[in-house]
């Protein structure tokens, strides 16, 4: 065998049966970092680096670098030169984003009235806990609205079944947590709901970058409490971009007291070869 894909978990267990010999490797490819840091596959990355020969060729893909992700690569990999491809953390061009100010206790009233008043074709709706996502879920199905659902606690078959009836139309919305949403790579979705503002700025271009594909234009919309101005604008200064403001009293929305600094015009968009501890090439 030249070539062995695997997950971690049964990369392992292969690992423990005896059943490989990393004698000859010479490379090792860690795919998805970030997600597979997000699923708790931490331990199980270095008990694998720690097998592996020492002298080897390390490559470490991941769709977003914040500082965790960073950190452990600077732990996995020896003098590593990194390659950013595209501007770092840029939102998807074919992307208009709108942040609705909302008092906590109207989130949901809000998600039914756009969803009821707006024209929206096949909408994902990213949740920040899977409990979070069952009860949206279940909430849209009583309102009539055909859903599904993916988080960390469906099983591989449930998570097959909701994607499926997502891309075939049978189901209009897809509620998702993020881990489970990285996997997603369907071109045909016209909105992304950030019922939840995520937590790591980074997550929000990953979650609004589900939309606008293949030439299509798109827009995702971000619900936001007052306690979660500071997230929005942290998320603003990490994309160098600025987020109209909705302001709806009906739905507890006030406009923010304090005035935030207009972040950065955009760069262009550009190809760097930079090195964190290591080597700089361009």
């Amino acid at each position: 065998v030249d070539i062995l894909i695997a997950t971690p978990g049964r990369l392992i267990d292969f690992m423990e049966q005896g059943m490989l010999n990393f004698n000859n490797l010479t490379t090792l490819i860690l795919d998805e970092a970030d997600r597979m840091l997000d699923m708790g596959f931490l331990p199980a990355i270095k008990r694998i680096v720690k097998a592996v020969p020492a002298k080897r060729q390390t490559l470490f893909f991941s769709a977003t670098m914040g500082s965790e992700v960073e950190h452990i690569a600077r732990q996995i990999v020896t003098d590593p030169t990194y390659i950013d491809i595209g501007r770092r953390n840029q939102a998807a061009v074919m992307v208009s984003q709108s942040a609705y100010p909302v008092a906590q206790q109207f989130k949901m009233p809000l998600l039914l009235d756009l969803l009821e008043s707006e024209n929206f074709e096949r909408v994902l709706v990213f949740t920040r806990t899977k409990r979070g996502a069952d009860r949206i879920a279940h909430v849209l199905e009583k309102r009539s609205h055909k859903s599904a659902r993916i988080h960390g606690d469906r099983s591989q078959s449930q998570r097959e079944a909701a994607l499926r009836a997502f891309k075939s139309g049978k189901s209009r919305i897809l509620v998702a947590t993020d881990v489970a949403a990285r996997g997603i790579d369907i071109d045909s979705v016209s909105h992304v709901i950030n019922y939840d503002i995520p937590t790591v700025p980074e997550d929000y271009v990953h979650r609004i970058g589900r939309t606008g594909r293949a030439g299509n234009t798109g827009r995702a919309i971000t619900l936001f409490t007052t306690a979660e101005e500071h997230s929005m604008r942290e998320i603003e200064r990490l994309t160098g971009e600025t987020v109209d403001r909705v302001i709806l009293p009906d739905f507890g929305g006030v406009a923010s007291t304090t005035t935030s600094t207009r972040p950065a015009a955009k760069a262009a968009p550009k190809r760097t070869f930079r090195s964190f501890g290591g080597r700089r090439r361009r």
